[in-house]
């Protein structure tokens, strides 16, 4: 269950990637490993899968369960080239990503698997997902300086939005449906995030096909996967719930200093739950009732 390289993992270890839904969990620090390695054991992934530095410890429990696959750094190319090259081995899996301290929340994913989720997806001929990553923060940053605390979490309930994605090989004309999405942290805090970075959209969910990259702003290389929804109706979307911004701000010198807290009047209790995602208009149902 353990290798020591991507290349290892995919000379010995391609028996886990037979049969998906897979979540790739990629581990940049050693904040909050076990909870996000058990979410998503708790959805229903057939496989979860941990990319992570050696010097990180996850809970023996876990280990059982968990491949785990060595890479010291995760981040840009690294994570990029390692979905790359996975997705290959496996055409037609589906594969979801996601960093530490992320949280995949989907339309009653209370009460339906992954799976069952993903069998209705396929079923109106959808080979991708769109999900918004919804930022979460602590509610007191002096108690809780990383910015980090499941039970004391807080997102933002207003402040979202989406612009027309626009084509530089068409005039740039709008590509047709797709949007680029903003909000959160990278909205309130935008003078601390490079203008490349403030998107909050995700193809984090997507079936695995020959020729298929991972493009360095989290869409494909075939644009119909970066769409928002079919030609004919809407479809489901989802969200990644993050402690992400929120840690990066805290942790980078350039903002920790200048940021004393993230509440402010538009903050409210996460509930960790999919109804409250859903009433806030921050993941979409599509058909699926």
């Amino acid at each position: 269950m353990q290798y020591d390289s991507i290349s290892k993992f995919i000379q010995s270890g391609t028996s886990h990637l037979s049969s998906g839904p897979i979540a790739l969990i990629f581990i940049e620090d050693d904040t909050e490993i076990d909870s996000t390695l058990r979410h998503h054991l708790d959805l229903g992934f057939k496989k979860v899968i941990a990319f992570i530095p050696s010097d990180f410890v996850i809970a023996a429990d876990l280990a059982k369960v968990c491949p785990r696959v060595t890479m010291e750094s995760v981040r840009g190319d690294a994570m990029q080239n390692a979905i790359d090259v996975i997705q290959k081995t496996s055409e037609g899996v589906w594969f979801y990503y996601c960093f530490n301290a992320e949280y995949l929340f989907y339309p009653f994913c209370e009460t339906r698997t992954i799976g069952e989720m993903l069998t209705f997806h396929a079923g109106e001929r959808r080979d991708s997902m769109l999900t918004y990553v919804v930022d979460l923060y602590a509610s007191d940053l002096n108690q809780f300086p990383n910015a980090v605390a499941l039970e004391k979490a807080l997102l933002d309930r207003v402040g979202y939005y989406a612009l027309a994605r626009k084509d530089p090989n068409n005039n740039y004309h709008p590509r047709e449906r797709q949007l680029d999405f903003f909000g959160g942290l990278r909205w309130r805090f935008e003078e601390h995030i490079p203008w490349e970075k403030r998107k909050i959209d995700r193809i984090a969910v997507f079936r695995a096909k020959v020729g298929l990259q991972l493009r360095t702003d989290f869409t494909f290389n075939d644009e119909e996967y970066n769409t928002y929804a079919c030609p004919w109706h809407n479809n489901l979307t989802a969200a990644i719930c993050s402690f992400r911004t929120a840690k990066a701000l805290k942790t980078n010198p350039a903002s920790q200093s200048q940021i004393n807290q993230f509440k402010w009047r538009n903050s409210v209790p996460f509930e960790w739950h999919s109804r409250q995602l859903l009433d806030l208009g921050l993941m979409e149902p599509g058909q699926w009732f």
